[in-house]
């Protein structure tokens, strides 16, 4: 059973898609993009930016940790082949080694490893989960921080295409 995840779980790309959040953070949050809407909508003059700098390295390290997290947690929601997997965990006849059950769980990978294994299965997934479960929470954030529309577009539009393009690699980097 072990050994199905080991096989679904494709590290690297686990790995290459966390660098996406911060790849597109540089780009969306540019003040030639969303930067200068978003720096508003949060109440900071894009005109008026002082030369205080924050600690990059650790924002960075933080936000990749935070992002390698992510990253995991799309991979079962994008690749359907875990579902086997979790649907038989715990179940003594389905780890016994030689058990009929176990033969059928470790051929699934091979035999039905291609099934909605695209970039575009992995995208949509990414926008339902984006679209579902982030621009929820940052809506509900920006109630209580008292946020405007314009900061839940934007901050919600960009975890919706981060979403999307981790979920399409994780899916099709087999």
């Amino acid at each position: 059973m072990k050994q199905l995840v080991l096989n679904i779980m494709n590290f690297i790309a686990i790995l290459v898609a966390a660098l996406i959040p911060l790849v597109m953070g540089f780009i969306w949050y540019n003040p030639a993009v969303f930067g200068k809407v978003w720096m508003r909508a949060i109440g900071i003059d894009p005109d008026s930016i002082t030369d205080e700098k924050p600690n990059m390295a650790l924002i960075l390290g933080v936000s990749l940790l935070f992002a390698i997290m992510l990253a995991m947690s799309l991979n079962p929601m994008v690749i359907h082949q875990m579902g086997i997997g979790s649907i038989l965990q715990g179940i003594k006849e389905a780890e016994a080694e030689g058990a009929k059950i176990e033969l059928l769980v470790n051929g699934v990978p091979i035999d039905y490893a291609s099934r909605f294994r695209t970039f575009g299965h992995g995208a949509m997934h990414g926008f339902i989960c984006g679209l579902f479960v982030a621009v929820p929470i940052i809506g509900t954030m920006s109630l209580y921080e008292k946020r405007g529309f314009k900061y839940i577009a934007v901050t919600g539009g960009y975890w919706i295409v981060c979403f999307m393009l981790m979920g399409g690699l994780i899916c099709w980097w087999k």
